[in-house]
């Protein structure tokens, strides 16, 4: 039986949130261009990630990557922590 590798989408966000059990709440920030005034805008959106071993904290630069649902909001799980904040 053969396993196929599969491309999951990854992001790179600052943790916002580390309140709930096993989860954490990741800020990722995009940069788009305006089609006709061709000025960069910043876009924002929050994400839910599944964190097991609670290791985010808030501050933290983390890349997250997209996997199947792990509840009704997390289809997320946190691959590793960047940069910690704090030491």
């Amino acid at each position: 039986m053969t396993q196929e590798t599969v491309t999951r989408r990854t992001v790179v966000g600052r943790v916002v949130s580390d309140k709930m059990d096993k989860s954490i709440s990741v800020l990722v920030e995009t940069s788009v261009q305006h089609p006709l005034y061709k000025k960069y805008l910043r876009r924002s959106k929050k994400f839910h990630a599944h964190d097991a071993a609670n290791e985010g904290r808030v501050g933290d630069l983390v890349r997250i990557e997209e996997c199947r649902p792990v509840s009704k909001t997390k289809t997320w799980r946190l691959v590793e922590v960047i940069e910690r904040v704090g030491g």
